[in-house]
């Protein structure tokens, strides 16, 4: 399965930017904002104040212009970084104290750019204390600063006209940083995703290939076997098993590439004809019953392609791994459940051990909300017994289903 890599322009807002293009693109977002900052530069530019009071701006403002940087280019969209970002919050602050106290009015709006910092920067909960407290800083700061140079409007006016971007501004800041933390979480949510869907999926193709080989190789093994026994003196009957071996074979192939496609379902009428094949080959009496109506609708497909899986499993481990001489296959209708027991009169096997097979196998019973169940039998040698539910049952439970 191959995987696209995310467009660049995706992931410039919101996160660190991780080559020039991204660099551009945020870079080019967040300037646009600084247009607000044409107060503080031209009261810088237009000599306004003394050689000093000129270079004291121009530090200032470069440094609070470097800090804010600093803080919305690297840390929006990441977790928080408490002390490095509380202390480049502070640096803010105290710039935009200092320049406003020292040169005027016209540096207030250094406020409303450090609460769109505390906004973009902070959780939530903790930003939504720090915008009202810049804010506040900022109400009090203005009535100590001197008034700037050929500024127009009251005092009152001054105040009003940043009082408001700075909330609202911080605040959307807010909005913003959670829409970046959540389109980030939904990225990782979706790789782990796929990630899983392509386990799942490596899951369900070892498990089909080992049913469908290991079943199919035992029996092309016997059928092998028997021709070699029969040859030279009955060489029609040996052609009859290397006929029956080709048709295994090229059976196989066509099943193995249903299972490579994901359209692999087997039913049990085909699996009831090819157990009674393969116990017949390997010399081991076959009894199988199937309970009359056992067929019905109220099986669904999944549940049936489960118990088929399940009796090809059970087969194949009696025919490989049992020495058995009987093997007795019932398939009945249980209350609410179809039930199908395979029990064989073998060396049987440990309680409680799974190999490959039985693991795989309750795994598919699992995904049909069904259970298996093996053991000794009453006897002496081996039982699997595998239940798979009814559709019945459930539109019983689902009152809906029956209106």
């Amino acid at each position: 399965m191959e995987t696209q890599d995310v467009p660049s322009y995706d992931n410039a807002i919101g996160q660190a930017p991780e080559n020039r293009r991204q660099m551009v693109i945020k870079l080019i977002w967040i300037a646009i904002w600084f247009a607000y900052l044409a107060g503080p530069a031209e009261d810088v530019l237009g000599h306004h104040h003394g050689t000093a009071g000129t270079a004291v701006g121009a530090v200032g403002l470069l440094a609070f212009v470097g800090a804010y940087l600093a803080l919305v280019f690297r840390h929006m969209g990441r977790a928080l970084r408490r002390p490095l970002v509380l202390s480049w919050l502070c640096v803010l602050l105290a710039l935009a104290m200092a320049l406003s106290l020292t040169l005027g009015t016209r540096w207030l709006v250094l406020f409303v750019f450090t609460s769109i910092a505390c906004g973009a920067v902070l959780p939530a909960k903790l930003a939504r204390c720090a915008i009202p407290l810049v804010t506040g800083v900022l109400v009090a700061v203005a009535v100590g600063a001197p008034p700037a140079e050929g500024a127009s409007g009251t005092w009152g006016e001054l105040v009003v006209a940043l009082l408001f971007p700075a909330l609202l501004g911080g605040f959307a800041m807010v909005g913003v940083r959670q829409m970046a933390l959540t389109t980030r979480a939904l990225r990782e949510a979706r790789a782990t995703v796929a990630h899983l869907a392509a386990n799942e999926e490596r899951l369900r193709l070892a498990r089909d290939l080992h049913d469908l080989l290991g079943h199919s190789l035992s029996l092309i093994t016997l059928k092998s076997e028997l021709a070699g026994r029969m040859l030279p003196e009955k060489p029609e009957a040996a052609a009859q098993q290397v006929a029956d071996i080709e048709r295994v074979s090229r059976q196989a192939l066509v099943d193995v590439r249903e299972a490579v496609s994901g359209f692999r379902r087997p039913t049990l009428d085909a699996e009831l004809a090819g157990a009674r094949t393969a116990l017949a080959a390997a010399g081991i009496a076959a009894d199988l019953t199937r309970a009359p109506g056992s067929g019905h609708p109220d099986l669904p497909p999944d549940a049936e392609g489960a118990l088929a899986w399940a009796l090809r499993e059970a087969v194949t481990n009696v025919v490989r791994h049992s020495g058995a001489g009987r093997c007795e296959v019932v398939l009945e209708e249980d209350g609410d459940t179809m039930c199908l027991t395979v029990t064989d009169n073998g060396s049987g096997a440990p309680a409680g051990t799974y190999g490959n097979g039985l693991t795989g196998l309750s795994e598919r019973l699992a995904l049909a909300d069904g259970r298996l169940a093996t053991g000794p039998a009453p006897g002496g040698g081996f039982r699997l017994q595998a239940r798979v539910p009814l559709s019945r049952r459930a539109a019983a439970q689902d009152p809906t289903l029956s209106l």
